[in-house]
């Protein structure tokens, strides 16, 4: 089975981020579809929101309360200049999209 998290930095320490089947599901009730949200971020094209849902739910699917998830997208995204975040929002997007071909390591410092 393809290794579709990613654990990396946030905020207060090492997470695991992973949209699973119903978070995509609620994702695409947030921001429309999946691979059109993809596009808009990989094209840099895209709306805070994509990146702040994209955030919070993939904290959810791997494993944080959506509570919790939702105060640390306001502490450590909200406010925040956008590239802080973009990299790890496209992270974990690539790794929803694409697995993780390669068997890199599933964690970025």
């Amino acid at each position: 089975m393809a290794d579709l998290s990613y654990t990396a930095f946030f905020g207060d320490g090492d997470h695991t981020f992973q949209l699973t089947k119903p978070m995509i599901h609620e994702l695409e009730k947030q921001c429309g579809p999946v691979g059109a949200l993809s596009n808009r971020l990989f094209a840099r094209n895209f709306a805070q929101a994509d990146i702040n849902e994209t955030i919070r739910l993939a904290l959810i699917g791997g494993g944080i309360a959506p509570k919790r998830a939702h105060e640390l997208i306001v502490a450590y995204v909200d406010g925040r200049p956008l590239i802080e975040t973009y990299e790890l929002a496209a992270k974990i997007l690539e790794r929803a999209l694409f697995g993780n071909p390669h068997g890199d390591q599933a964690s970025a410092s």
